[in-house]
């Protein structure tokens, strides 16, 4: 049972079409954990465009793989990019942001058997 994230979203709206759950899932681990260190560097240059850019491109993968969490956390890191704020503001919400997707890269792998 996944505990990272959560399909049901995905086998909606396909309904139940595992080809395309494991489309979805490849898809998030080909996209989401480069977006996720485009935002690491983006916060510590202060390269506010990049982090919004990288924020808003892995939106919709964290809400159709229902990480809820995460996906809140996005929407501040989303709005910390667009007000300019300091770094120091935003650090532990990313790092628990990247903790959530390291965690999720894992288990899906896990689960649908995928290998680097």
């Amino acid at each position: 049972m996944a505990l990272q994230y959560n399909l049901s979203k995905v086998y909606e709206i396909s309904e139940n079409d595992t080809d395309f759950a494991h489309q979805i899932v490849t898809l998030f681990l080909s996209e989401v954990p480069d977006e996720i260190a485009s935002m690491k560097m983006g916060i510590e240059e202060k390269d506010y465009t990049r982090t919004y850019t990288a924020s808003h491109k892995i939106k919709p993968s964290l809400d159709l793989l229902g990480m809820d969490i995460a996906y809140d956390e996005n929407l501040q890191i989303m709005s910390w990019a667009k007000s300019q704020g300091k770094r120091k503001e935003i650090i532990e919400v990313f790092k628990s942001l990247k903790d959530r997707v390291d965690l999720s890269v894992k288990e899906i792998k896990k689960d649908f058997k995928i290998s680097n």
